[in-house]
């Protein structure tokens, strides 16, 4: 379990980040046009997993958007974006926000992802969606970074998670 803030009040999530070294856990997400998605389909590409609690807030759209410009058009990487909004939510913030370079997914069949990855938040305001978090995994699903942001309300460290992709 790890303690985060949301505007400076203590909450909890179920667990921990997968940590460096280790091997990502596989995932069924579901894609805008509502098909399950996991590690397989970005199999060959390293892969910055960002994930974040909604894209309808202020940091989580701001996250989104750095990302999306900072690696767009970068082949050898996949940009995946995890949230628990509806996949048409997601959509439309992709196509109003013009960042086409990202993959949205969305926990609406499921929160196994959140609780697999130690994200899933149990108390407060937020229980039942995910703290900000950012991975980096190599082409096999190495984690290569992991930052649980420990501020809901801040936004996550771009510059080492930029790094980490080389």
């Amino acid at each position: 379990m790890a303690k985060i803030t949301l505007q400076g009040n203590a909450i909890n999530t179920n667990g921990d980040l997968p940590a460096v070294g280790s091997t990502a856990p596989d995932f069924h997400l579901v894609a805008g046009d509502l098909s399950d998605k996991g590690l397989a389909d970005f199999a060959g590409k390293k892969k910055l997993v960002s994930i974040v609690p909604s894209l309808d807030t202020g940091v989580c759209a701001a996250s989104t958007k750095v990302f999306n410009e900072k690696l767009g058009g970068r082949d050898d990487v996949a940009v995946i974006i995890v949230s628990a909004d509806l996949p048409f939510a997601q959509g439309r913030f992709c196509e109003a926000e013009s960042t086409a370079d990202v993959t949205t997914l969305s926990m609406m069949r499921s929160r196994n992802f959140a609780k697999d990855y130690g994200v899933l938040i149990e108390d407060g305001p937020l229980a039942g969606i995910t703290a900000r978090a950012v991975l980096v995994l190599d082409a096999d699903n190495k984690v290569l970074h992991a930052e649980l942001v420990p501020e809901i309300a801040q936004e996550p460290d771009y510059d080492a998670a930029i790094a980490a992709l080389g």
